[in-house]
């Protein structure tokens, strides 16, 4: 008789997700699928993340301005990998040069496009970076 009580219950079956998205859920995911409970995850990140924001422009520490987002939303829109120039598809044979836009083996070579980075200010300053002045100390004459 105790042998029956102190059985672990199995689980009946799989539980279907608590929103009813027709996958199946977990224990572990609170029942819900993988895909709602990242979703869910993310809603409560940033609903953080906006509680955050508005205790800092009420306490007035300042608004916080993020520029980076949208450039990268913008370059992600332009499509497929194309070489700048010629606007050939590269794919992931693409060049990314320092001025930081890509091309094809043709125009990968900064004389070839016209490539605004100073590569003799960056060179200078790399070397002068690398190898530091030493000045000894000048003898007194006697």
């Amino acid at each position: 008789m105790e042998h029956n009580k102190t059985k672990c219950q199995a689980p009946e079956g799989p539980i279907l997700c608590i929103n009813n998205c027709g996958f199946f859920g977990s224990a572990a995911t609170m029942n819900m699928c993988s895909k709602c409970h990242k979703d869910m995850m993310l809603k409560q990140e940033q609903a953080k993340l906006d509680a955050s924001s508005n205790g800092n422009l009420a306490s007035g520490k300042g608004p916080v301005i993020i520029t980076g987002s949208i450039e990268t939303r913008e370059a992600k829109a332009e499509g497929p990998n194309r070489c700048n120039t010629c606007r050939k598809r590269v794919g992931l044979t693409g060049f990314r040069c320092r001025c930081g836009d890509l091309f094809c083996s043709v125009h990968r070579y900064s004389d070839k496009h016209d490539c605004p980075f100073d590569y003799q200010t960056s060179a200078r300053e790399a070397i002068a970076k690398a190898n530091p002045v030493v000045k000894a100390e000048k003898l007194k004459k006697i």
